[in-house]
């Protein structure tokens, strides 16, 4: 089974009282559905067409745990705490 990673990018943050109330949540959602937290902020650098955006990656040990995470009802109560505060995209990508 290969690990997972949950990449996260933060187009606009809008509510910044909203992301924080958010970040408080989801986090402990996310490691207690076996999720380690990587990396979060912005690039310290980038490159080609890349844009200055707040990233977060995390590590499951598969995409089902990655799913599982986001589907819980922990986290899904942190993500209803964005209130449209934040616009981003996720996405989970299987590891090699």
């Amino acid at each position: 089974m290969s690990k997972a990673y949950w990449v996260a990018t933060y187009r606009s943050v809008t509510n910044p009282d909203a992301l924080a109330a958010y970040a408080k949540l989801s986090g402990p959602a996310i490691m207690a559905a076996g999720g380690r937290i990587l990396a979060r902020g912005l690039p310290a650098l980038v490159y080609e067409e890349g844009l200055q955006q707040r990233t977060v990656l995390i590590e499951f040990d598969s995409v089902e745990h990655a799913q599982a995470a986001h589907d819980s009802p922990a986290y899904q109560e942190a993500m209803a705490l964005l209130s449209g505060g934040v616009e981003r995209d996720i996405r989970i990508v299987e590891g090699l």
